[in-house]
């Protein structure tokens, strides 16, 4: 399954040269987009000398800090324009294993969304601060309860989209940055009937570089919640799809 794996970049420097290379270790049918918001590290000059030296690599250049939203939509549009049966999202930081991307793509034979999921088998998560994990798995809590969405990691950013499931959806009405970024795609690939299914993942804190996580990104995840639920009514189950 030919697939692109997008990963936003802002000061990341240290990490893309490796993660780039464990990426693309994985398989053969694996390619990367590195869309860089203008790093003042010079991360995405890097990055376009990695790809002058290898096909399988692309690089999307944006002219500031727009946001993990913004930058995936960017990418998933560069993808539909493209031969692309699947698309993943990654994180830059190797908080996301690359080593566990073949079960993502084992996963989406049977699957239209594929989730990695910090919370589906106990809690899997290492070396984040007890606040900080309270806080996202009590976030998880509050959008099932909201939502009655049957995901037990809605905020997580590891994941994979088949091709018609992006090409379904309306892109242009996904406005929703970080954490709510993350909800509102499930949300509204789960109200359209796509099969989502979960698979456990080790979530390991970044190593080097500095979270791009602030305040402003969690509470908008509190009330995008409800905004996503009052648009469809509250309603808690979804509509089956038409056959192909």
């Amino acid at each position: 399954m030919k697939t692109l794996v997008i990963v936003p970049t802002y000061n990341e420097r240290e990490n893309l040269p490796r993660l780039i290379e464990a990426v693309l270790a994985t398989t053969p049918e694996v390619e990367m987009l590195i869309v860089d918001d203008n790093s003042p590290d010079g991360t995405g000059g890097l990055a376009d000398e990695i790809a002058a030296k290898n096909p399988r690599v692309h690089v999307m250049h944006r002219p500031g800090k727009l946001g993990l939203g913004t930058a995936y939509i960017a990418g998933f549009r560069w993808a539909l324009e493209r031969d692309y049966e699947a698309v993943m999202e990654m994180d830059a930081d190797f908080s996301h294993d690359p080593r566990e991307l073949p079960a993502f793509l084992a996963a989406a034979k049977d699957a239209d969304v594929v989730i990695g999921s910090r919370y589906k088998q106990g809690v899997r998560v290492v070396d984040w601060p007890l606040r900080r994990l309270l806080l996202s798995y009590g976030a998880s809590r509050y959008v099932r309860l909201i939502t009655g969405m049957p995901i037990h990691d809605p905020t997580g950013g590891f994941k994979l989209f088949r091709r018609h499931v992006l090409a379904a959806l309306n892109l242009e009405q996904v406005h929703s940055e970080g954490y709510s970024f993350q909800i509102e795609m499930n949300y509204r690939c789960w109200m359209a009937g796509f099969r989502l299914v979960e698979i456990p993942i080790t979530f390991v804190d970044r190593r080097v570089g500095v979270s791009k996580i602030s305040r402003r990104i969690v509470w908008e995840a509190l009330w995008v919640v409800w905004r996503l639920a009052a648009a469809h009514g509250f309603r808690r189950r979804t509509k089956p799809r038409p056959a192909a």
